[in-house]
C-alpha cells in the first residue's frame, strides 16, 4: 500500500508499504481523508519515539472485519486501543490503559495510509449527513469536548482560551455552546477572523491578570502556560490541552498561591462530538487550508507547521487497491 513512514531520517513518502495486519476482533479500513495535527509534526521531529506510519484524525470505509455487519460503513475511530482486561479498562480508564496503542503515536500505524486498522469496540460510524472533510474534525472535537466531560461549567462563567490553532478553536467554538462569555486569545488575525463564529469574542492581547473563571491553555508554549495562570482568577480552573510544550521560563508558584484547579486534559467522547457537530454545525471547513494527494503527503506535513496554516488534509486515494490479506 501507499503510505507515509516515519523514519530515523524524517517523513518519507513510501509507494510499497506493507499493509497493516488485521486479527480477528479489528477492521481493515480504507483511508478516504485524515487530517495532519501538531501532534504529528511533533512525532516526526521525534516525540514519543515513533516509527511507522503516522496519523490519528481520519475517516473512513471498513472493507474486511470478524464482524460482518461493520463492512461498507464509513466510520472514524477513538484512537487507543486498549486491553479491555486491566483495571483502568475496567474502570473504564481505557486511555490510561499500560497496554494500549495507540494509532499513529504509539505502537500502531496510523491512518496517513491507504489502509488503517482498529479494533471494533474503537470504531463509531460516521452518519451520513457528515462529510469526510468534517468527520476528519471528529476526532479534535472529541478532545475539545473532554473539558466538558471533566469540568462543570456555568453558563455565567467567564472563559478564555489561548492559542488560535485548531484544536484552540474548537475548544473555544465548544464552550461557547454552554457558556455566554467566552473569548479567544491568538497572535494571527486571519485565524481569529476565521475562529469568529455566533458571538465568539477574539482578541490578540490576553485579558486582564485574575480575572478568568476558567482558562484553556492550548498554545503549546512555556509562555502560554505562564499568560494561562496569570489571567485564570484566585481558585479558578485551568485546563492543559497542550500534549508538547516547548522549553520555556515555567514558575508554578503562582498556580500555588492561587490555588488554581490544574486539569490535563487529552482525548474525549467520540459520540458527543459526533451529536455536536450534527446539531451545531460548527463552521470546521473554514479552517481547511489545503487538501492533498497521499503522494505528496511530504509536502503537505511543510505546509502544516507553516505558522499561517490550521488544518491541512492528506487524502490516500486513488487509485483503491484489492482488500490486502492478513
Amino acid at each position: 500500500m501507499r503510505a507515509l513512514i516515519v523514519t530515523e531520517e524524517g517523513l518519507r513518502y513510501e509507494p510499497a508499504a506493507a499493509p497493516p495486519p488485521c486479527p480477528p476482533g479489528e477492521a481493515l479500513i480504507r483511508v478516504h481523508r485524515a487530517g495532519i495535527c501538531r501532534t504529528d509534526l511533533e512525532i516526526v521531529r521525534g516525540y514519543m519515539g515513533f516509527r511507522g506510519v503516522p496519523g490519528h484524525e481520519f475517516v473512513g470505509q471498513v472493507e474486511a472485519c470478524s464482524e460482518p455487519a461493520w463492512v461498507g460503513k464509513r466510520v472514524t475511530a477513538e484512537i487507543n486501543a486498549a486491553c479491555g482486561t486491566c483495571d483502568r479498562c475496567r474502570a473504564g480508564l481505557g486511555r490510561h490503559c499500560a497496554a494500549r496503542t495507540t494509532l499513529g503515536i504509539l505502537g500502531r500505524n496510523g491512518a496517513l495510509a491507504e489502509w488503517c486498522a482498529m479494533p471494533v469496540r474503537c470504531l463509531h460510524e460516521v452518519p451520513a449527513d457528515l462529510s469526510d472533510e468534517e468527520a476528519v474534525f471528529i476526532e479534535p472535537l472529541a478532545a475539545a469536548h473532554e473539558i466538558l466531560e471533566q469540568v462543570a461549567v456555568p453558563e455565567a462563567a467567564a472563559c478564555t482560551v489561548l492559542g488560535d490553532g485548531k484544536l484552540g478553536i474548537l475548544c473555544a467554538w465548544t464552550l461557547s455552546r454552554v457558556a455566554r462569555q467566552v473569548l479567544l486569545v491568538g497572535h494571527h488575525p486571519a485565524k481569529l477572523a476565521r475562529a469568529a463564529w455566533e458571538g465568539l469574542r477574539t482578541a490578540t492581547e490576553p485579558p486582564p491578570h485574575d480575572s478568568q473563571d476558567l482558562v484553556v491553555e492550548a498554545t503549546g508554549t512555556g509562555e502560554g502556560l505562564m499568560q494561562a495562570i496569570n489571567v485564570t482568577r484566585p481558585r479558578g480552573t485551568l485546563i492543559l490541552k497542550s500534549t508538547v510544550v516547548s522549553p520555556g521560563e515555567l514558575n508554578l508558584a503562582r498556580a500555588v498561591v492561587k490555588e488554581l484547579t490544574i486539569v490535563g486534559s487529552r482525548c474525549g467522547p467520540f459520540d458527543r462530538a459526533i451529536k455536536a457537530l450534527r446539531a451545531y454545525r460548527f463552521p470546521v471547513a473554514r479552517l481547511i487550508d489545503g487538501d492533498y494527494p497521499l503522494e505528496r503527503g511530504v509536502e503537505a506535513f511543510a505546509h502544516a507547521a507553516r505558522r499561517d496554516a490550521l488544518k491541512i488534509l492528506v487524502r490516500p486515494y486513488p487509485p483503491p487497491q484489492p482488500v490486502p490479506l492478513a
